[in-house]
């Protein structure tokens, strides 16, 4: 029997309720016809492969949870691939939706075919990463058609999103020459771009190609995620005239893509001022007409090297606030080195953080009862149930246990003791004696 549709967008403007709008449906406490409507219209994307088979579904849309991708991958300094699996399979416990592998050495297909197997969660790739490992070439040998032929690959492997800096043209190689730029690109798939048409005098093939591409994420519903090559590395180059070029370009490519019943996701930009993160975000929904808006934090400051997963929580809690649909983690290790498994872990609480923070700020249904929950188990100072509702109970546990009060036996913590204020209202309330001494 001949299937009737190949993608989850093609489905949704049939009229048919796939399998996996079904669980989105579920985990969001929205109607099925509420998520198979935001699918067709493209301001939900729910990136499926059908090749990845242990995939957990889920739907990425500024109406839904704010989701989480965590950045994995191997690299010539870093090669063990039971790390990388080890630090993959610890952030799905955290409650990461999507894994990126970002592997840039080595035989990078069985680790990636590994994670279609067995990781629940979205995979995505960058496929110019594995360009040139793929074929073992230098750069300025790869022709357009090789770049096409990866995408082709990742896709048959089962990844259910891929990036692909389709913005970035000839012309913004002459912007950025000419331009005043303190960062230049900060876009390591936007640079590797930039420096092949610098060389080989060529046009972007991601962009030159682009409706090949459509039909490959067309035949395997991979959806697109447009990567912002251009997106500003330091608070000087935020909202430039070369960020939101190419956005404008990333809008003209949604449109392209919707045609032909491709999903999209935009990406969003990395170093922003704290007071320009909302308007970044309605300019994006306005020019790219509601396609999920994908933001690697935004860092909110330059100068905390070691502490960027907090400047980027603070970012994310105000982009997913004001539109956003998806943070892409950063670590205590951004700008310094590859993540270590305790940095995956750092990164991921701090997002899930923001994410949890801005669903709560733009009245996502339920998304508060956690913390009311929270709230009644703090005022009967029952520590138990607040072990349950926190978002990071092991660690809330080891602080506790690591500085008990003077009394084993006290319901208290050792910050107050006996002169807790909840401890105190509650004796009151009940006309017990409040004993101090």
């Amino acid at each position: 029997m001949q299937k009737e549709y190949n993608t989850q967008m093609e489905a949704a403007r049939k009229g048919i309720v796939t399998p996996e709008m079904e669980i989105v449906a579920k985990k969001e406490e929205r109607s099925v016809e509420f998520i198979r409507e935001r699918v067709a219209e493209g301001t939900v994307v729910i990136p499926a492969n059908p090749k990845h088979k242990s995939l957990d579904a889920n739907g990425i849309g500024s109406m839904l949870k704010t989701k989480i991708n965590v950045n994995l991958g191997v690299s010539r300094d870093c090669k063990d691939y039971d790390i990388e699996m080890q630090k993959v399979m610890s952030a799905v416990n955290m409650g990461a939706e999507a894994i990126m592998d970002l592997s840039s050495h080595g035989n990078t297909q069985p680790f990636r075919q590994k994670l279609c197997r067995e990781c629940p969660a979205m995979i995505g790739t960058v496929p110019v990463y594995d360009a040139v490992i793929h074929y073992q070439r230098d750069l300025n040998t790869l022709t357009a058609k090789d770049f096409v032929e990866v995408v082709r690959l990742h896709a048959e492997d089962g990844v259910d999103f891929v990036t692909l800096h389709c913005g970035i043209t000839r012309k913004t190689i002459e912007q950025i020459r000419a331009g005043k730029r303190k960062m230049n690109l900060v876009s390591r798939g936007g640079s590797l771009i930039f420096a092949w048409m610098s060389m080989t005098g060529e046009e972007n093939p991601f962009y030159e190609y682009y409706d090949e591409i459509l039909e490959i994420c067309r035949e395997h519903d991979v959806t697109i995620s447009l990567g912002d090559a251009c997106r500003p590395g330091c608070l000087a180059d935020a909202t430039d005239q070369c960020q939101i070029e190419e956005l404008v370009r990333l809008g003209e490519l949604t449109q392209r893509a919707w045609a032909k019943d491709v999903q999209v996701m935009v990406e969003g930009p990395g170093h922003v001022p704290l007071d320009q993160i909302a308007a970044n975000m309605k300019v994006q929904q306005t020019i790219c007409k509601g396609a999920p808006f994908y933001v690697l934090g935004p860092l909110v400051t330059d100068i905390a090297p070691g502490y960027d997963h907090i400047t980027a929580a603070i970012g994310g809690a105000v982009a997913a606030m004001s539109g956003a649909a998806f943070l892409c983690y950063v670590t205590p290790a951004e700008h310094l080195a590859l993540p270590n498994v305790e940095d995956v872990k750092q990164g991921i609480i701090a997002s899930k953080i923001a994410a949890h923070a801005a669903d709560i700020a733009k009245g996502i249904p339920h998304a508060r009862e956690q913390d009311d929950r929270m709230a009644e188990a703090r005022r009967k100072l029952d520590w138990e149930a607040q072990w349950k509702e926190a978002i990071d109970p092991e660690t809330a546990k080891a602080v506790r246990a690591s500085r008990k009060p003077e009394d084993d036996h006290s319901d208290t913590c050792s910050m107050c003791g006996k002169f807790c204020a909840v401890r105190s209202i509650n004796k009151a309330l009940a006309g017990e004696l409040i004993d101090i001494l």
